[in-house]
């Protein structure tokens, strides 16, 4: 599971437009099982040692208050740039924390953090992909490297370096 968050982190960091140089994972940790702790860290040890400049923080909401105890058990044991990364947050917190920094602020707000924003049409039911014979019916790759490319050339557009 890490190594393919990898290749989506890649992927990604191969879209970014120039002089963007770093990113912010976004973790809906709500649906069971909750997040596991190990694989929370075995993730951001990966991210951090292939993208240690490039990561900027990751984002994980809601938390439950367990998870919330295991972590602040574990950050302290983290080497600091590492701990320093990771932020554990309330849904409400989250909505505010992505407005700040989202192209179209609270209109980018993903409807699971309480925003309008529909990230449920990206994954279509099974066997009702667009992009049916051009990889997993479960998750549209291509249809995300298509999303990428226009929030690209929008961002460009938007910020005046295109």
């Amino acid at each position: 599971e890490v190594n393919a968050l990898m290749l989506l982190s890649d992927t990604g960091i191969r879209a970014m437009p120039p002089h963007v140089t770093d990113f912010v994972v976004i973790s809906e940790s709500s649906y069971p099982p909750p997040p596991n702790p190990g694989f929370m860290i075995k993730m951001l040890k990966a991210l951090v040692r292939g993208y240690p400049d490039r990561l900027h923080e990751l984002l994980s909401a809601p938390v439950s208050s367990i998870i919330q105890f295991v972590m602040n058990l574990l950050l302290p044991l983290m080497p600091g740039r590492l701990a320093s990364k990771v932020v554990l947050l309330g849904a409400d917190d989250m909505k505010s924390r992505l407005a700040a920094f989202l192209l179209h602020g609270e209109d980018d707000v993903p409807t699971f953090f309480g925003g309008p924003a529909n990230h449920d049409e990206f994954y279509p039911e099974e066997g009702k992909c667009v992009n049916r014979g051009r990889g997993n019916l479960k998750f549209d790759f291509f249809g995300m490297l298509e999303r990428l490319e226009a929030s690209k050339e929008e961002y460009l557009k938007l910020s005046n370096q295109g």
